[in-house]
């Protein structure tokens, strides 16, 4: 069964349009408006088929396209990073969200140019139209503040074209790029109905949290995780953190228990950071004591000592698996982000599995977080047995420590001008 919290639910649901500080949906007329629906459909994709290989963010974005039927919309969204292998096109995305809807989606390889801009125009009521991905304009890999993100080529060549700006990009919360900062700057801009969920329920678990904090780590993105877990445990949040995944092979190259070098970018500053990490907090971190390599196509397991130059580490070895489980059962509250390898591998997917088992079926108030770990949680049938699932990670993480995201703070800046007119 759910962890129930419908006491609690109750008395916020009642009392959030109350105390909320951004705009919703149910605060515009939306028939006939252009609207500039701004999502997260950055999906995990297959490195060999480049096909979508999980749908969690699409799913999610439906519940606001559908509030947004009698408008004009035009929806955006960002897929993978510049040089990534997941860095593609939107074309599968349109015909994924087509699919889903039963509903015709236009679709334009173009982001600002004329195609896009005469695509937007010509849109009629009802209608559906999906651009290309963001980051093929230069300006959108890069974050201003709202005043710069306004100025760009991006924003001054849209904005006049839409009625409204509604922000349900949750996962991208954190990034102060231009069609997150920019256009609500122009634009009365609402939350779609993802952010206002995921900021509902986050206060609702964060008011029943308790000690000990347990946060399992993994995933890629390593520098934004360093910055992240410092101010989880300076804001009491992380009593225990659980290193998986590739952040969890820089520790270890922090403790020198890995004596080669990764192969990361900026490895030697992040290792650095790790290293103070260790030195502040010693107390606080366990890294894996054995791992799985990848020998000719196989699953290897081995002791962290006995790696040699070369060996690419891709999962967690049982006695790690095993370690961390009986920490995630003592815990009050467990938030767990990021794959503990490369899990979409069958042959090393046995962390990634367990430890969401462990986080399952433990006492704890618990959060799992991110596009890979929601579309796994789903191929084991666990997500009726976890409090909160989300689909961000970065942006979860650093909503957790108590900082305020450049989304929400965009938002709330708009609700201010919007009310104030």
């Amino acid at each position: 069964m759910k962890k129930n919290f419908d006491r609690l639910k109750e008395f916020n649901q009642v009392n959030y349009r109350r105390i909320v500080k951004v705009l919703t949906l149910d605060d515009f007329d939306l028939k006939g408006k252009t609207v500039f629906l701004r999502v997260d459909m950055n999906c995990p994709i297959d490195s060999e088929t480049m096909e979508i290989s999980g749908t969690k963010r699409i799913e999610e974005a439906i519940l606001t396209i559908k509030a947004l039927d009698q408008a004009k919309l035009v929806i955006a969204s960002h897929q993978g990073r510049v040089g990534n292998n997941d860095y593609t096109g939107m074309d599968k995305h349109a015909k994924v969200l087509e699919k889903m809807l039963n509903k015709k989606i236009k679709y334009v390889e173009d982001v600002i140019g004329q195609a896009a801009q005469n695509e937007i125009k010509n849109l009629k009521d009802g209608e559906i139209l999906l651009l290309d991905n963001l980051r093929l304009c230069a300006e959108e890999n890069y974050e201003f503040s709202p005043e710069d993100a306004a100025n760009t080529i991006m924003v001054k060549r849209l904005s006049h074209l839409f009625d409204l700006c509604v922000l349900d990009s949750f996962p991208s919360a954190h990034r102060s790029h231009p069609s997150i900062v920019g256009f609500p700057h122009v634009l009365p801009a609402c939350a779609g109905r993802i952010v206002e969920r995921e900021v509902r329920n986050l206060d609702e678990i964060m008011t029943v949290a308790k000690a000990p904090h347990v946060i399992v780590l993994g995933g890629s993105k390593v520098p934004d995780r360093l910055e992240a877990i410092k101010m989880l445990i300076k804001n009491g949040r992380a009593d225990h953190v659980l290193l998986t995944g590739l952040i969890g092979n820089v520790f270890m190259r922090a403790q020198a228990r890995v004596k080669y070098p990764l192969g990361i970018k900026r490895e030697d500053e992040v290792v650095a950071k790790a290293h103070a990490l260790i030195g502040e907090y010693p107390d606080v971190f366990s890294t894996p004591v054995d791992v799985a390599i990848d020998k000719d196509g196989q699953r290897v397991e081995m002791d962290v000592r006995d790696l040699q130059t070369g060996d690419k580490i891709y999962d967690l070895g049982p006695k790690t698996v095993e370690h961390y489980s009986k920490i995630i059962s003592s815990a009050g509250t467990v938030f767990i982000s990021g794959p503990a390898g490369f899990f979409e591998k069958k042959n090393f997917s046995y962390g990634t599995r367990n430890l969401l088992d462990a986080v399952a079926n433990s006492m704890a108030t618990t959060l799992v977080s991110g596009g890979h770990l929601t579309t796994a949680l789903k191929e084991q049938g666990l997500e009726e047995k976890i409090n909160h699932i989300s689909t961000a990670g970065g942006a979860l993480v650093l909503y957790l420590t108590g900082e305020k995201l450049p989304m929400i703070k965009a938002l709330e800046s708009a609700a201010i001008k919007y009310r104030s007119q």
